[in-house]
C-alpha cells in the first residue's frame, strides 16, 4: 500500500484518507490484495492439504473490482473524487466465478466458483452457482495468467482421498480459508492496530509449563483423601494415554473424578505430541461454561481462553487491551483454548455464511473436547457425527468424548428398523480401562423409584420432609407448581429458564453460597434440567422426575458429590397424576430406561450401553434434516437450504427481554441508537425464549413492547417475579377480578 494523490488508472481495492485535514490517501491496490489473499488462504487451506485451491480463490476473488463501475463506485463513496459518476453493475464477486468456470469448467464449481461469488453472502446452493457463474464476463476487467491447472488441482484432491459425504465440508473449510484471509488482509491495511492485537497470545508449548505448574500446587495443597487419590490415579492415566496419534478417545469418568481437569490434561499433551495448534472445548449447556471458563482462565489467563457463546458479554471484561482481542478472537477463533456450547460448534460446522464460517479453518489441527457428550441430540446424530468422522479424517483433528454416560457412538447404530441406520464412528478409544471400576470406585448415591410420588403435592411434601434438598424436573411448569407449594423457610429457590441469564447466574452463586454455611441451614431447589450437568453443587437428597438413565445419573452426580455421607440418595418420580410425559425425545428417553427391566446396577459401563443401544432402537431417523439430500451429492450440494433448516435448538418461539437487572437503561439505548453488537449480547443477559402461544397471550394483553424492530420488551415489573422469573398470567385481569 502506498500514498497516492488521485490517479484514475490505479485500480482500488481499499483506501482510507490519511489525515483528515488534507488530500493526501493511503490506497491498496487491487493486485496487492488479491496476491495478500491468496497468499494467506494458500496458508490455512494448506493445513488439509490443498493450498492450491486457496491460492486460486484468492487471486480470482475480488478480480470483479477492476471493472469500471466498481472503480467509480468506490471513489465516489470514499471521497476519494466525489465528482465520479457510477454507470453500471457495481457487484463485483460475480466475476471471480465466471472466470474460473470458463477455466476451469463447472466440475470445480463447489471448490472454487461457489466460494468466490459467496465470499460476502454466504455459500450459494447449486442452482444459483449455475446461474451467477454464466453470467457475461464484464469486457472491462483484464485477463489473468499464470493460473494453476487442472491437473495440479486434480492431483491436491486425490491426495487428500475425501469420501463422498466429506465434500460439503471440504467446500466450506475453502470457504472459511478465503473468508478468513479476505478479513484479515483488509483489517491489516484498514485497521494495523487491530490487525496487531490478533497474535498477542500464547501458544499450546507455553500454556502447558503453566498447567503443569498448576497441576504441581494443586496436588500438594490438596488433602489426601480417597477422592483425591482417584482424581489422580485419572490425571496419570490421561497423561500416560496422551502420546496417542489423532483419532478419537473417550474419558468416562463419573461425576466428582475431576473430568475437567484431566481432560485438559490428556488434550493439551495429545495437542503437542501431534503438533495440533489449539483446544476447543463444546459444552451443552451456557449455564456451566462460565464455570469451566472461569477455571481455565484462573489457569491460563484471560489472553488466552476464549469464551464464546450468547450470553458472554464482552463488555464485561475490565482491560481494554484484551476486551478488544476477545471481541476479534470471536470472529475466527485464533486462540489456543476455546470454550463455546454445542450449538455454536455444530451449527457453524454445517452453516453457510462468512461469518459463521470464516472460524472453520481454526479447527482444523486442534484437539476437540464434546463435554457431556450424552447430550447430543439423537435426531442429528448423522450429521454430527459425519462431521466429526470428516474433520477426524481430513482436517487433523482429535475428539474427545467425555462424560459419566457414555453413549454408543461407534459401529453401525440401528433404528427402528435397518432404514434408519447411522454408519458410527470406526475406533473409539477409552482411555480409563475397566478395571479402574470408577462406578464402583466413585458410587456415592443410591438411586431408587418412589412409586407413591406422582403429583405436584406429593413432591412438596417429600421435600419438605429433608432439610436440604434438590428437585428437578422436566419442564419449566412443573417447577413453578412445585415451588409455589412449598413453605417459606429457610431458602427456597426455583431455577428454571422462564429467568434470565443474569438471574439464573445470580441464583446458582446464591445457592453455591449458602450451601458452604457451616450452619447448615434449610436449603430446597426446585430446578428444570439446566442444574442437572456440571454445575458445582452437592446435596444429600435429589429428587428427579422421570427420564433418561443419562438424565437420571446426572441428577445423581448431585447427589453426595463430595462423598461426606456415606450414600446419599437419589429418588425417581412420576408426575402422573398430573400429566404424562410430554411426546418425543423425553418419552423416547424415558421408555428406554424403563425398558431396562431391573437395574441391578444404574452405574455401570454396561447398564449405559443396553440404555443407549434400546433409545437408538426407537428412532424413525438420525437425520431429521435430511442432510443426504440436501449435501451428500457432489455436484448439487444445496448450502443455503441446508443452513436455514439445521437447528440444534428448534427456533419454536419469540425471545423477550424482561425488567430485571438495568434491562430497562439497556432497552432505552436500543430505542435511541438502535442495535450493535455490544448492546445485544449485554440484552441477552435478560432475555427469555417465551412458546409462541405464550407470547401471542402477553401480546394481545398489551405487555409487551417493541423498542426496536425485532425486539421485544415487557417493561412491566410485575410481570416477573425474583424467585421464578417471567409469567404468563395477566396480573391486570387478576386485579380487576379481585375488585
Amino acid at each position: 500500500a502506498n500514498k497516492h494523490m488521485r490517479n484514475s488508472n490505479t485500480i482500488i481495492s481499499h483506501l482510507y484518507r490519511l489525515h483528515e485535514d488534507n488530500d493526501q490517501w493511503v490506497v491498496q491496490t487491487n493486485d496487492e490484495h488479491c496476491k495478500n489473499v491468496s497468499r494467506l488462504a494458500q496458508q490455512f487451506a494448506s493445513e488439509f492439504s490443498l493450498p492450491t485451491f486457496g491460492c486460486v480463490t484468492g487471486l480470482l476473488h475480488d478480480k470483479g473490482k477492476e471493472q469500471l463501475s466498481f472503480q467509480q463506485y468506490i471513489r465516489r463513496e470514499s471521497g476519494y473524487d466525489a465528482s465520479q459518476k457510477v454507470e453500471g453493475d457495481t457487484h463485483h464477486a460475480y466475476v471471480g466465478g465466471v472466470i474460473s468456470r470458463q477455466i476451469y469448467g463447472c466440475d470445480f464449481d463447489w471448490l472454487i466458483a461457489n466460494q468466490i461469488i459467496s465470499h460476502h453472502t454466504g455459500l450459494h446452493d447449486y442452482t444459483d452457482v449455475n446461474v451467477i457463474a454464466t453470467r457475461e464476463m464484464p469486457n472491462d476487467v483484464g485477463s489473468i495468467t499464470n493460473l494453476p491447472g487442472q491437473q495440479q488441482l486434480i492431483k491436491e484432491l486425490c491426495k487428500l482421498s475425501p469420501n463422498p459425504t466429506d465434500a460439503h465440508h471440504i467446500s466450506r473449510m475453502l470457504f472459511s480459508c478465503l473468508v478468513d484471509a479476505d478479513y484479515l488482509d483488509t483489517e491489516s491495511f484498514m485497521d494495523k492496530e487491530a490487525s496487531l492485537l490478533r497474535a498477542q497470545h500464547s501458544n499450546l508449548h507455553e500454556l502447558n509449563t503453566s498447567f503443569e505448574s498448576f497441576l504441581k500446587k494443586l496436588k500438594a495443597t490438596s488433602p489426601e483423601t480417597p477422592i483425591n487419590t482417584i482424581r489422580q490415579s485419572i490425571q496419570q492415566r490421561c497423561l500416560e494415554m496422551a502420546e496417542s496419534p489423532i483419532g478419537f478417545y473417550s474419558l468416562t469418568v463419573p461425576t466428582g473424578g475431576g473430568k475437567t481437569l484431566s481432560s485438559l490434561v490428556w488434550a493439551i499433551k495429545h495437542a503437542l505430541h501431534n503438533g495440533q495448534k489449539r483446544i476447543i472445548i463444546a459444552i451443552p449447556y451456557t449455564s456451566i461454561i462460565a464455570q469451566t471458563a472461569a477455571i481455565l482462565k484462573s489457569v491460563f489467563g484471560e489472553d488466552n481462553v476464549l469464551e464464546h457463546h450468547s450470553n458472554f458479554n464482552i463488555e464485561d471484561i475490565n482491560d481494554d487491551a484484551t476486551r478488544q482481542k476477545t471481541k476479534l478472537a470471536t470472529e475466527n477463533w485464533d486462540y489456543p483454548i476455546i470454550v463455546t456450547t454445542n450449538v455454536q460448534l455444530f451449527e457453524s460446522m454445517l452453516e453457510n455464511r462468512p461469518s459463521k464460517c470464516r472460524k472453520l479453518h481454526n479447527i482444523c489441527n486442534s484437539v476437540i473436547i464434546l463435554d457431556e457428550v450424552q447430550t447430543l441430540p439423537s435426531d442429528y446424530l448423522l450429521p454430527i457425527v459425519d462431521s466429526l468422522k470428516t474433520y477426524n479424517r481430513l482436517f487433523k483433528t482429535s475428539i474427545l468424548l467425555t462424560t459419566a454416560s457414555q453413549p454408543v457412538l461407534s459401529g453401525d447404530i440401528i433404528g427402528c428398523n435397518y432404514t434408519v441406520k447411522l454408519n458410527g464412528i470406526d475406533k473409539i478409544t477409552e482411555i480409563i480401562p475397566n478395571d479402574f471400576n470408577l462406578h464402583k470406585q466413585l458410587h456415592r448415591a443410591e438411586i431408587s423409584i418412589d412409586n407413591t410420588i406422582n403429583s405436584y403435592s406429593d413432591v412438596a411434601q417429600c421435600m419438605q420432609n429433608h432439610k436440604q434438598v434438590l428437585c428437578i424436573v422436566n419442564t419449566r411448569k412443573d417447577a413453578k407448581h412445585i415451588f409455589d407449594l412449598l413453605p417459606d423457610e429457610g431458602i427456597t429457590l426455583h431455577l428454571s429458564k422462564m429467568m434470565c441469564p443474569a438471574h439464573i447466574k445470580h441464583t446458582i452463586a446464591q445457592l453455591k453460597d449458602a450451601l458452604k454455611s457451616a450452619e447448615k441451614p434449610i436449603i430446597r431447589v426446585v430446578s428444570t434440567q439446566l442444574i442437572e450437568a456440571g454445575v458445582d453443587i452437592d446435596f444429600p437428597v435429589v429428587l428427579r422426575q422421570e427420564a433418561g438413565l443419562d438424565s437420571v445419573l446426572q441428577a445423581a452426580g448431585r447427589c453426595n458429590r463430595e462423598g461426606k455421607l456415606n450414600k446419599g440418595n437419589t429418588i425417581v418420580f412420576s408426575l402422573a397424576s398430573e400429566h404424562p410425559l410430554p411426546p418425543g425425545s423425553l418419552s423416547e428417553a424415558n421408555n428406554a430406561r424403563l425398558n431396562l427391566g431391573e437395574i441391578d446396577d444404574w452405574f455401570s459401563p454396561e447398564t449405559m450401553k443396553r440404555y443407549f443401544t434400546l433409545l437408538y432402537s426407537s428412532k424413525n431417523t438420525f437425520d431429521k434434516s435430511d442432510i443426504n439430500h440436501y449435501l451428500y451429492n457432489i455436484r448439487q450440494p444445496m448450502f443455503a437450504t441446508y443452513a436455514r433448516e439445521f437447528k440444534l435448538i428448534e427456533d419454536t418461539g419469540k425471545t423477550v427481554i424482561v425488567n430485571f437487572g438495568n434491562s430497562a437503561e439497556l432497552v432505552e439505548r436500543l430505542r435511541d441508537y438502535g442495535p450493535s453488537y455490544m448492546l445485544i449480547k449485554q440484552l441477552n443477559q435478560y432475555a427469555v425464549t417465551l412458546h409462541n402461544y405464550d407470547f401471542k397471550k402477553l401480546a394481545e394483553c398489551g405487555a409487551i413492547d417493541e423498542p426496536s424492530e425485532g425486539f421485544y420488551y415487557i417493561p412491566d415489573a410485575a410481570y416477573y417475579s425474583c424467585h421464578t422469573g417471567l409469567t404468563t398470567d395477566n396480573h391486570w385481569m387478576e386485579e380487576i377480578l379481585i375488585k
